[in-house]
């Protein structure tokens, strides 16, 4: 079987659970089968059955086009280059809103069947608005469109699936549910306090982790506005990467300023750090936080239990399939008001549920270490690659050989 991902990531330029997701299955499905990569980076190669190749178009062909909408606009013309260099696969499987138009195009010109897997939906993240302006309207629009035609939508939960159901005319059939997973041969414990210190964490006291982009979706606002009821005695490192705009990534640096300003042990670390660090922060952390107020799944999460983390997180979206309160750490509800933008109705509840939560696990090294080790099992139990991936080749599987 001849497979191709169309995605927007693939390594090293990889900013969310997307690209990581789009990085471990195709390597696993290159195991199993041929796997194209079609990206929009600038990068070709080819590994055994792996072939990548990238396309990068660099706008200057949209001068005097506002600004917002560049970067969809890119993304079409991307997609157009895709399947002008012709489509010779069985099946095109597709990652993010960013290349669904590639596969619009494959499954209309080249009569390849399509497959798509949701990472996230446009009508649950209204605040892109102020990231892309009317460019919105045309991502809502393409991934619509990509999702009711698709011969298979993937969720990687079932409240996605769920969500889907609910924003999307998709016929049961084609609905189905394979999760994200992780390597846990790469993501374990290790003790590797050199990172620590390199950062100026102290070796011997705890501390919460934040890893995580600097948008709205990912809530680092709340963990912000818990830091005050953290005890004192907890490190608190937010480990912040890209930002979906300049303003929100001012509002939150000028907040972590403010905040470093009159209580210690706040490291910011503003930047995407390598995985390898990632994994050593998380290896000594107390607790990881996931304070997101929207997350499909929340790949995140299980990096952080496999390497023997608790985690805190919100009791939204895929969350709580990953994390299982009271066992591998505990939940918090944010109380989302149902109406966009789908913010906590009680604001202060939830942060201040957050810190709860943090503190019991933080002040409490027997029951950390615990939560955490029943995280690193359950990961181990249910998240490979190579199970997701066995799932994944059927499916296709059942795509190509369908009549017509």
């Amino acid at each position: 079987m001849r497979i191709m991902f169309m995605t927007n990531e693939f390594p090293p330029n990889i900013y969310g659970g997307a690209g990581v997701h789009v990085e471990y299955l195709s390597k696993e499905l290159a195991r199993l089968a041929e796997v194209e990569v079609r990206s929009f980076q600038e990068q070709s190669f080819v590994d055994g059955a792996l072939t990548v190749r990238g396309t990068k178009i660099d706008g200057s062909q949209f001068a005097g086009c506002p600004v917002p909408l560049i970067s969809p606009l890119k993304a079409l013309a991307t997609c157009l280059a895709f399947n002008g260099q012709g489509i010779n696969a069985d099946i095109v499987h597709c990652h993010t809103w960013y290349a669904h138009f590639g596969g619009i195009l494959a499954k209309l010109m080249y009569g390849t069947p399509l497959a798509i897997t949701v990472h996230s939906l446009e009508p649950l993240r209204p605040w892109k608005r102020e990231q892309i302006g009317r460019g919105y309207e045309l991502s809502s629009w393409v991934e619509k469109t990509a999702l009711e035609m698709a011969d298979a939508v993937i969720a990687v939960s079932k409240s996605t699936s769920e969500d889907i159901a609910r924003l999307f005319d998709i016929q049961p059939g084609r609905m189905h549910i394979i999760p994200n997973g992780i390597d846990t041969e790469e993501y374990l414990q290790v003790n590797r306090p050199e990172v620590l210190t390199r950062f100026g964490i102290d070796y011997g006291g705890p501390y919460v982790l934040f890893v995580g982009r600097m948008t709205r979706q990912k809530g680092l606002l709340y963990l912000l506005k818990a830091i005050d009821q953290i005890d004192p005695t907890v490190q608190v490192v937010l480990c912040a990467g890209e930002s979906d705009t300049p303003a929100l990534q001012a509002e939150l640096e000028a907040m972590v300023d403010e905040i470093r300003h009159r209580r210690p042990g706040v490291i910011w670390i503003p930047e995407m750090v390598k995985r390898t660090t990632a994994i050593a922060l998380y290896s000594h952390a107390s607790v990881f936080c996931c304070p997101s107020i929207y997350e499909p799944f929340g790949i995140i999460n299980l990096e952080a239990m496999a390497c023997g983390t608790p985690v805190v997180g919100s009791a939204v979206g895929g969350i709580p399939e990953v994390v299982v309160d009271g066992e591998t750490g505990f939940l918090v509800d944010p109380g989302l008001s149902p109406e966009p933008p789908h913010d906590p109705a009680d604001p202060q509840r939830f942060v201040t549920g957050l810190a709860e939560a943090i503190n019991r696990l933080a002040l409490n090294p027997a029951l950390s270490r615990s939560m955490g080790e029943a995280g690193r099992r359950r990961v181990v139990e249910q998240f490979s690659w190579e199970s997701i991936a066995k799932q994944t080749l059927a499916l296709y599987k059942t795509l190509v050989d369908q009549p017509g």
